[in-house]
């Protein structure tokens, strides 16, 4: 029995068999599965613009193999243009109502299984919340990378190219023609930002979840093969519903531990903390902070990609992609079932490395230890998060004298203004998941820090979070954050903090009992919103520490 039968058959469905002829359905399109396909295309973001031509091949795919398709958008919202404004606080909320969306139409509708036609930062892991939530037949399709851009016979990426390009303007270093110039260049056409930002990684972990077909995490965008990619995607989904093969029969404890893996092994995005707490929890999976840093200890970094390294996304897709680096982390592998009918270590074993530079070995890897760490300390209880792999090794041990900011833009304003000085630890609070609200990501200003020549003497830390794309000792996802009266709202001007990345600890340098003092008597600011639904987002999301996710506790 499928789960549509509850729309379209028996006498007392003739109402609702009438409202689906109405669309264009046959006879015979009603006795098929239905498939929808949540698609998120639209003509704001470069990851999303050629997801029409996507949308083609899966239906192609699941007409192919005897279903029905029923397509369906879902907002997204382009980080990088939100960015720097007002509009930086909706992309983290946006995610919980993206899964909300899906889930509203899939139940609504009674549908067999779905198909997620996603790309980047927020909707891929709204969808895979989605996908465990409702618990039946799912499979994702992320819409690819972009190539690089060209100038002057380099090759160009958004982050470096536009963002930390702006600074370089700001402090003479290049030209405003020079900076026109990368401006037009950076992004030459579809696809998802070029380097290992939040969209790629969280392409990449989901195809390692084993919830995408092997190689759709770095296929291309606008190429024959992620439009085979595609057609095979909706041709396999019915397969899934035929066999009653569901996200949760995927997304389990082996493969967050293995897509975990994968984060470290890449050296991903911070961000992918947030989201992989979030799916686990959607699959009813305990999957605590403290877990990433453990497999980090114990998983090599083994790719160098922008933005601490040199690669683009593009080299990983010739390298071998994703199905090459599980072939390198096989031995640290826990096997598990994928989409594609195949176990995650027969994949592994299948896969070639035509790279072994782009792709080491575990035993020469770019860093013993995988790209995220967590930090603990009087100053994050709860815990903090870096990218550790785009940290110099100079500045995994670091102190220096607070400089306190409520908010990005004072911070933004006093780098780009040249007054922060060398040995100073930048604290940005009241940016966290309630504080912001909507815990903004802070790539301006650690691109700022970064384009003005100081990010071998400055740190930064936030309850906010940072890009994909931040590289430095950025520390981000403070916990408990400013405005549930964490720590970071104690700290004061000439504070002294010391950070150590290796012993894993961030410290505030004063004693609990003056800590205590501080905080019984802190008053916080008012709230930055209080209408629209972020303000009630405000009032129900939880902790960076446990995924920012909407509480369910009323």
């Amino acid at each position: 029995m499928l789960k549509s039968d509850k729309v379209k058959k028996g006498l007392e469905r003739a109402p609702h068999r009438a409202l689906l002829y109405g669309t264009g359905l046959s006879p015979k399109d009603m006795k098929k599965p239905f498939i929808a396909v949540a698609t998120a295309f639209n003509d704001f973001i470069p990851g999303h613009v050629g997801m029409r031509d996507l949308e083609r091949f899966i239906e192609r795919g699941i007409a192919s193999a005897g279903g029905t398709a029923f397509f369906f958008g879902i907002p997204g919202i382009c980080d990088g243009i939100a960015m720097g404004h007002a509009g930086m606080h909706y992309p983290l909320a946006s995610r919980e109502l993206i899964a909300d969306s899906v889930e509203s139409v899939v139940q609504a509708h009674a549908v067999d299984g779905l198909v997620c036609l996603t790309n980047c930062d927020k909707i891929t892991p709204g969808m895979l919340m989605a996908c465990c939530r409702l618990n039946i037949p799912a499979i994702v399709v992320t819409a690819g990378p972009m190539l690089s851009g060209r100038y002057d016979s380099r090759r160009l990426s958004f982050v470096r190219d536009t963002f930390e390009a702006l600074a370089k303007a700001k402090n003479g270093e290049i030209t405003r023609k020079q900076l026109g110039c990368l401006e037009m260049e950076a992004c030459p056409g579809q696809g998802s930002c070029q380097g290992l930002y939040t969209a790629n990684t969280m392409a990449c972990l989901t195809e390692t979840m084993g919830m995408s077909l092997p190689g759709c995490g770095t296929a291309l965008a606008g190429m024959a093969k992620k439009k085979r990619i595609a057609q095979d995607s909706g041709e396999r989904i019915v397969e899934l519903v035929r066999q009653n093969i569901t996200a949760r029969d995927i997304v389990n404890l082996k493969s967050l531990e293995n897509a975990c893996r994968m984060d470290m092994a890449l050296g991903g995005s911070t961000n992918t903390v947030l989201h992989l707490l979030s799916i686990a929890r959607e699959a009813g999976i305990d999957f605590p902070l403290k877990k990433f840093d453990e497999l980090s200890q114990s998983t090599p970094h083994i790719t160098d990609l922008r933005p601490g390294g040199e690669y683009f996304m593009e080299d990983l897709e010739y390298a071998g992609g994703i199905p090459a680096v599980l072939s390198r982390l096989r031995p640290l592998l826990k096997d598990n079932l994928t989409v594609s009918g195949m176990k995650i270590k027969d994949i592994a074993a299948q896969a070639e490395v035509f790279s072994a530079e782009v792709i080491r070995p575990l035993d020469k890897a770019y860093h013993k230890q995988g790209g995220i760490a967590v930090l603990f300390g009087n100053l994050a209880p709860d815990g903090a998060v870096v990218k550790q792999s785009a940290v110099t090794p100079n500045m995994m041990n670091f102190r220096g004298q607070a400089r306190c900011y409520n908010s990005e833009e004072a911070v933004m304003k006093d780098i780009l203004g040249g007054k922060v000085k060398k040995g100073t630890v930048l604290v940005v609070r009241y940016e966290g998941p309630r504080g912001g609200p909507g815990m903004r990501e802070m790539l301006a200003p650690t691109a700022a820090i970064v384009g003005m020549g100081l990010s071998e003497h400055v740190a930064l830390i936030t309850d906010g979070r940072f890009s994909g794309g931040t590289r430095g000792p950025c520390i981000g996802h403070v916990s408990p954050e400013a405005a549930s009266d964490g720590p970071i709202a104690a700290v004061k001007d000439g504070d002294y903090i010391s950070i150590d990345i290796t012993k894993r600890r961030l410290e505030l340098e004063i004693d609990a009992k003056e800590m205590d003092k501080r905080l019984r008597g802190k008053k916080h600011p008012a709230p930055k919103i209080n209408t629209g639904w972020l303000a009630r987002y405000a009032k129900m999301v939880t902790s960076a520490s446990t995924g920012a996710v909407l509480t369910t506790d009323f």
